[in-house]
């Protein structure tokens, strides 16, 4: 088992090594084709190498760490360990029943004494593509990780405004159907990596389902819904909210798993203390009305 991890481990990083030099190739080429659509002069640092970089089929398709990461996306159904922190109250022990709710083909286990190293070996002894912890402060969940198996990436977010299912009124019946999903205003860059992290959680829903979840960013917070509907005989649509409700705010993401954090590297951390903090909107494209 070891040795078939390490050999996996050792595949991945020469992908990842591959893509960043593909990566590099795709950033010279994309200079050249500015400059010659827009007639200007060619970087003086490519003018050398301009000849050879428009050669070969690799020109404009370029690998992305999507394609290492989620490769099996699609192919395969997710398969989801949830669990919490240590020790946790009767609270966080409903909500991550709930969570166990909103993910297909996912299982909730009792964290107990085992340790996250522990954790995360047992989750890919069974081959679980994603694990997620939630976490508590005084009794209300505060915190969300989503692991993704076997490599990373590992995301973190805390969670505000939780709302369990039978605090919302009028809370309809949960359906077990595959949900389709509303992914609104995560159009930059890292909101379209969070994106997909997230969708990923999710296997692809048939045309019929009656299931909706959104994920709607308004200034980095995602907004989580979880609704049923139904179609009325004149032809009007009637939401039903099944829950539960709660915010979400992405801080962190690690290129790598749970038990060897301290070795990852960082893909993006939120700074929440610089100058410009306050003024900048990190999963959303700003659009001039």
């Amino acid at each position: 088992m070891i040795r078939r991890e390490n050999r996996l481990r050792r595949e991945y990083i020469f992908r990842k090594s591959l893509e960043e030099k593909q990566k590099t190739l795709e950033e010279k080429r994309e200079k050249i084709r500015d400059a010659l659509e827009n007639n200007a002069k060619i970087d003086y640092n490519l003018r050398n190498d301009a000849v050879e970089l428009a050669k070969g089929s690799e020109w404009g398709g370029q690998s992305s760490e999507v394609d290492n990461e989620y490769r099996w996306a699609g192919a395969q159904d997710p398969k989801i360990v949830i669990t919490t922190s240590r020790d946790p109250s009767s609270r966080l022990k409903m909500f991550s029943k709930e969570m166990k709710l909103i993910f297909p083909n996912s299982q909730r286990i009792n964290r107990g004494h085992y340790d996250v190293k522990q954790v995360v070996q047992a989750c890919k002894a069974q081959d679980s593509t994603d694990l997620i912890i939630l976490t508590e402060t005084r009794g209300n969940p505060d915190g969300m990780i989503v692991c993704h198996l076997p490599f990373g990436p590992t995301a973190f977010f805390s969670l505000h405004n939780v709302v369990m299912r039978h605090d919302i009124p009028n809370c309809g019946t949960m359906s077990e159907q595959y949900p389709h999903l509303i992914v609104d205003n995560l159009n930059s860059k890292l909101g379209l990596r969070f994106a997909t992290i997230l969708k990923h959680l999710y296997p692809v829903p048939s045309p019929d389902s009656k299931r909706v979840i959104t994920f709607s960013n308004a200034e980095d917070y995602i907004s989580f819904r979880h609704h049923v509907f139904k179609t009325e005989a004149d032809g009007e649509i009637e939401l039903t909210e099944v829950g539960p409700r709660f915010e979400m705010k992405p801080y962190q993401i690690k290129l790598g798993t749970l038990e060897n954090l301290a070795a990852a590297e960082d893909e993006w951390v939120l700074r929440s203390y610089t100058n410009t903090a306050r003024k900048r909107n990190f999963l959303s494209i700003a659009t001039d009305e």
